[in-house]
């Protein structure tokens, strides 16, 4: 009997270890942004912030699509690589949360940078 207990829990155990792990939005600071782009060629840098933020600055080589338009989906389907991972900003940090959200479920590997352009702006002082 506790023989068969102990078989019924390991199997148990083996088919929950082996359940595919429910795939997340990654955070990542500006700091870990700084190395992806120091070591990476061809990055995929998303600015989801609007054209009246992209005129106070942008980090260099970002691709630029508004969150708030109404086709943000189909121009990110259209401009973006999902084979490649997706490094998203915004002003702060929780527009690019949502976009995020949007490319993961949508088959994307997006890491979210937590602090945004403003805290690249800050921490890239001259």
């Amino acid at each position: 009997m506790k023989k068969s207990v102990f078989l019924i829990g390991l199997f148990l155990t083996m088919v929950m270890a082996c359940k595919p792990q429910a795939k997340e939005v990654k955070n990542i600071t500006v700091e870990d942004l700084k190395v992806v782009l120091a070591n990476e060629d061809k990055v995929q840098l998303l600015d989801v912030r609007t054209p009246k933020e992209w005129e106070e600055g942008a980090i260099e080589n970002s691709i630029k699509i508004d969150i708030t338009a109404g086709n943000f989906e189909k121009n990110a389907l259209e401009k973006l690589d999902k084979d490649q991972p997706v490094y998203i900003y915004c002003r702060s940090g929780g527009r690019s949360r949502l976009a995020s959200e949007m490319l993961l479920e949508k088959g994307f590997q997006p890491y979210n940078i937590v602090g945004g352009y403003l805290e690249w702006k800050e921490k890239n002082k001259e």
